[in-house]
């Protein structure tokens, strides 16, 4: 049916004002064509050619990078034109663009009430609310997008990120699958969906994730290097090692290349391409681009360069405003609220140290919190967690901010982070300050670097007087060991015999169940030393991988000793893992990096460590436990003290005899062990640090006596 011209500018009028400029300008053409001589279509069409000049002019300065000039011009235009969805979606891109988050929110929001169906607003405004942590808002405004627009990728791969942050696993992978299935080209779909695949386990599915970014991105580094680590968890190091080597080919100066590379080479005992990058070792992640700080604890021992990559990597990573400032306590509480965050409250060497700690704490003093952001397992240890502390929190689906938000409201007054730089850490909960006080304990051997973390729990051990420069933290100095541990431990009393674990039945057997990645040439060609000058004996090392196997046998045969004189075990349950330790005659600690659990584990088995006492922390470990338990005789101080004292306890049967004799006794008896006492001590130290930020003060280093 016609309209009238009145009729005609007033739909063309209310058009132009929504932004429909094509259909505004064709109801005025044909307004025109009818009659060339109407002023006000003339009018109209006019004002829509101005406006458009200045909405192109301002997307061409968009373009350009100029995100300052387009706020301040957008915002004139936004207050001349309030319901034009364009200028305010145009302003919510270029307040991202500078990192101003609520303003960008702001915007979109207008835009959407302008034009609710534009299902590219709903994907901004979702991208927004997820940097400010605000992640179920945001899948809300992914789900919207998808509503308007099912076979929108972006939403969906949005809603694959968002999902993927909250820990909902299987719902990102489903919103992932989508995305690729609706744009198989969708080259950053791939990148999220390969880590989150490897993080599931999923290691085949992830490496073929990366391969096919790569196929559409091959000038990638970052790609290379997330491939590479994938097939290094799927212990194919030789394509592993490729792929590292296409990023430093694609950009040289890729330290996160370098470091899992030589962190690589360490996992398969490749000492010679260790002994070739020992300038690159050295100057690792100290300019350029950080590394992160856990790969060089084993490739040297050097506490000073630590610190430097660790406040690097911190830096450049964990650039995060803190939420606003905690208003101090106008009362002191009746008890200290404790928060202990981990992603590994399972069955995880942590949790094997730490159960009866949590178990133990004075509830008359402190209320006792566990934050966990890891798997729920549902087994021992996780089990016994959670009926050892007042509350439990699973916030695994939480954002690292809504974590720190919740610690906060759940009033907790000392946050005890117990990953520090390892696998799976969520190191911005602190960096957003989840409570006054922040304190990096056990799971991380060295400094965090971090201003946000206030205090490390350590020892003189571990810290000499002289040495508290190597941590940005101010230290809380227990009096015999900054470990904590159960001394109620089972151990498996199943009979056991040399010959089931492959050992001979005669002939001493030394031991090192560390890791492998922190095997070294210097130490091993010690142990070799001590294979060759006692006949008979053998090496027991843990398990690993072919590719370890292969050169450690082939480094023995270098030295002339028979490589089926390399004992490998197998998994067993903790029970007889610490039940086989009785079946060596001596444990042989490695250098950079110490035994940890791994030799808390075998004194409490009463199998002897000998160690040698190295500058950094990790590399003092075994000292600080051997002291704790009344054994510094077996602490020694350079590689060839180390090798004659195990020779000596070797080829004499008594002298070794009698010192597992002191060992056993020992146990009961010195504080290494005493979890009560370990526990009130670490107490102390808590209560400390928290008096000096209630009277106000900053955080100092605490020496706790006994």
């Amino acid at each position: 049916m016609a309209i009238s011209p009145d009729d005609a500018i007033k739909r063309a009028e209310a058009l132009a004002q929504r932004g429909e400029t094509q259909q505004a300008r064709q109801l005025y053409q044909a307004l025109l064509e009818k009659n060339p001589a109407d002023a006000r279509a003339k009018d109209g069409l006019a004002a829509l050619d101005y406006r458009s000049a200045q909405f192109q002019a301002l997307t061409e300065l968009y373009q350009k990078g100029e995100l300052a000039t387009v706020v301040e011009q957008g915002e004139s235009l936004a207050r001349q034109y309030p319901d034009i969805a364009f200028v305010q979606n145009l302003l919510g891109n270029a307040n991202a663009g500078l990192g101003r988050w609520d303003a960008a929110i702001e915007f979109y929001a207008k835009a959407l009430r302008v034009r609710p169906d534009i299902a590219e607003t709903h994907v901004n405004l979702g991208k927004a609310l997820a940097k400010l942590g605000r992640q179920d808002d945001a899948i809300a405004c992914f789900r919207n997008a998808v509503r308007i627009r099912p076979g929108y990728a972006d939403a969906h791969y949005s809603l694959g990120v968002a999902f993927q942050s909250r820990g909902r696993d299987g719902d990102a992978v489903a919103a992932y699958q989508k995305a690729i299935g609706i744009n198989p080209d969708f080259a950053e779909a791939y990148d999220n969906f390969g880590i989150l695949l490897r993080h599931m386990g999923h290691h085949d599915e992830s490496i073929i994730c990366f391969q096919k970014k790569l196929a559409l991105r091959p000038q990638n580094a970052t790609t290379h290097v997330q491939l590479g680590i994938s097939l290094a968890k799927a212990e194919r190091y030789p394509e592993s090692n490729a792929a590292f080597a296409a990023a430093l080919a694609l950009q040289p100066n890729l330290a996160d290349a370098h470091g899992q590379k030589l962190f690589q080479a360490a996992l398969i005992c490749d000492w010679d391409t260790l002994a070739a990058e020992a300038a690159t070792i050295a100057a690792l992640g100290l300019d350029g681009p950080a590394v992160r700080p856990f790969v060089s604890l084993s490739l040297e021992d050097e506490p000073a360069r630590h610190r430097i990559r660790a406040e690097r990597f911190v830096k450049e990573r964990f650039a995060i405003s803190e939420l606003a400032p905690l208003a101090p306590p106008a009362a002191k509480p009746a008890r200290i609220r404790l928060g202990y965050f981990s992603a590994n409250f399972h069955n995880h060497a942590v949790m094997y140290l730490m159960a009866k700690l949590l178990e133990l704490h004075d509830r008359s003093q402190f209320e006792v919190h566990a934050y966990s952001y890891g798997p729920d397992t549902d087994d021992e240890m996780r089990l016994r967690t959670q009926k050892s502390v007042e509350v439990f929190h699973d916030v695994r689906t939480l954002s690292s901010r809504e974590i720190a938000e919740r610690a906060r409201k759940d009033g907790i007054d000392i946050a005890i982070d117990l990953m520090g730089h390892t696998e799976n850490a969520r190191s911005d909960i602190f960096a957003y300050r989840s409570a006054p006080i922040q304190i990096n304990y056990l799971g991380y051997p060295g400094s965090w670097g971090a201003p946000f973390m206030d205090y490390i729990i350590a020892d003189r051990t571990l810290v000499p007087e002289g040495d508290e420069e190597h941590y940005s933290e101010k230290l809380i100095h227990l009096p015999h060991t900054y470990m904590s541990s159960d001394d109620e431990r089972e151990i498996s009393d199943r009979p056991m015999t040399r010959k089931e674990m492959g050992l001979p039945e005669q002939g001493v057997v030394f031991c090192s169940f560390n890791n492998i990645y922190k095997i070294g040439a210097k130490e091993f060609h010690v142990w070799m030393r001590l294979l060759d000058q006692v006949g008979g004996s053998v090496l027991w090392l843990k398990g690993t991988n072919e590719w370890a196997r292969c050169n450690l046998r082939k480094e023995a045969q270098k030295r002339n000793i028979d490589p089926d004189r390399i004992v490998f075990t197998e998994r067993v349950s903790m029970p007889e893992h610490l039940a086989r330790h009785r079946l060596a005659d001596l444990f042989l600690d490695t250098f950079h990096y110490n035994a940890h659990s791994t030799a808390s584990d075998a004194l409490w088995a009463g199998l002897p460590v000998v160690t040698l006492a190295g500058q950094g922390f990790a590399a003092r470990v075994a000292a600080s436990l051997l002291r704790a338990i009344g054994l510094p005789e077996l602490v020694t101080h350079s590689a060839e003290e180390y090798e004659r004292l195990a020779l000596e306890l070797a080829r004499d049967p008594q002298k070794l005899a009698a010192l597992k004799t002191k060992l056993a006794v020992q146990r009961d008896s010195a504080p290494l062990f005493d979890s009560a006492r370990f526990t009130r001590n670490l107490e102390n130290g808590y209560a400390q640090a928290y008096q000096r930020y209630f009277e106000g003060k900053t955080p100092a280093n605490v020496m706790v006596i006994d």
